[in-house]
């Protein structure tokens, strides 16, 4: 396995974990439900699908895969932007969290970039 390839597999396994733990957070603490399920869905499926796209049948099922979870990744930013502005994050977990999200989703974005440019070739 390549280093990207480790990388963002770590990255976005962290990022699910954080997910999990801020889900237990805003269920126990803020007894937010709604917004907060739909979070650890988009969250946590972005490092199931980077998963599964380590096991992809051809270079285009990878990039399949990994646009799937660039979206996932987006959605991600999206709840935690509505978690902020409706007050059940703070800035300053909100900003930690949102940087993560953006890292992850730049080495997706990248991953997917360079692989389309090995398929050209």
């Amino acid at each position: 396995m390549s280093e990207r390839k480790g990388a963002i597999l770590n990255q976005s396994f962290a990022f699910a974990v954080r997910i999990v733990n801020l889900y237990k957070f805003l269920a126990t603490e803020k007894k937010e439900f709604v917004l907060s399920k739909q979070l650890l869905r988009s969250g946590t499926a972005v490092g199931a699908l980077v998963r599964e796209a380590q096991n992809a049948e051809s270079k285009a099922d990878f990039i399949h895969k990994l646009g799937i979870a660039q979206k996932e990744c987006d959605e991600s930013i999206y709840w935690l932007e509505l978690l902020k502005e409706t007050d059940f994050l703070k800035s300053e977990a909100f900003e930690s969290i949102k940087a993560d999200a953006e890292t992850l989703l730049k080495m997706i974005r990248s991953a997917i970039i360079t692989t389309k440019k090995t398929l050209k070739k």
